[in-house]
């Protein structure tokens, strides 16, 4: 009987199982294998993690290569509280779950005890700060702020140049709502009446 396929699995990243279609016939059994060996670990949707160790335990999946894997290489972009927490507008919010906009799916999916919410939106290639800004206008709720809170952080971020006002404002009509565009405008126009 033949030795048993031992594929070359990279420690930290994510597998999905046809990746060992390479190795054989059925990658299904191959995996299951892998996972029953004790070198894959089970995510969800046919996604599997070789696992890296600290002395705390298993180190989890990046979040950016988990869904690059699931969503098939497609673009994506995270977002969430880091993003706009670290935008100073006066959200301190923490979500138990990764927000993901994507052009593929939407819903709810768990990996490994880890939360993601996949929207299909519309999204930057490369994200400047004010439209995180006008993200977290978007997400107020979600983010347990208001509008009026996140008014106030706006004009201090625009007079203090942490956010440029035009860059802003473009965000604004792309992505935002009518009531966001309003905020905008309300706080660019405070910024620039108090210079």
């Amino acid at each position: 009987m033949p030795a048993a396929v031992q594929p070359t699995l990279m420690h930290g990243k994510v597998y999905r199982t046809e990746d060992f279609r390479r190795y054989g016939q059925n990658p299904t059994r191959l995996a299951k294998r892998l996972v029953k060996e004790g070198k894959l670990h089970p995510l969800a949707h046919g996604l599997y993690l070789h696992p890296r160790q600290s002395k705390f335990g298993q180190v989890p999946p990046d979040d950016s290569e988990l869904m690059r894997r699931f969503l098939r290489n497609s673009r994506f972009l995270l977002s969430g509280p880091d993003r706009w927490n670290a935008l100073g507008l006066g959200s301190t919010s923490v979500l138990p779950v990764q927000l993901v906009y994507n052009r593929k799916r939407t819903g709810e999916f768990t990996f490994g005890g880890r939360r993601f919410l996949l929207r299909r939106v519309r999204f930057p290639t490369n994200p400047a700060p004010e439209y995180f800004a006008v993200d977290l206008l978007l997400n107020h709720r979600m983010a347990g702020a208001s509008l009026a809170q996140l008014e106030r952080g706006l004009v201090t971020a625009l007079r203090t140049k942490v956010l440029r006002p035009e860059t802003l404002r473009a965000n604004a009509a792309q992505y935002g709502t009518k009531t966001v565009q309003e905020v905008v405008d309300r706080a660019v126009q405070a910024a620039a009446s108090e210079v």
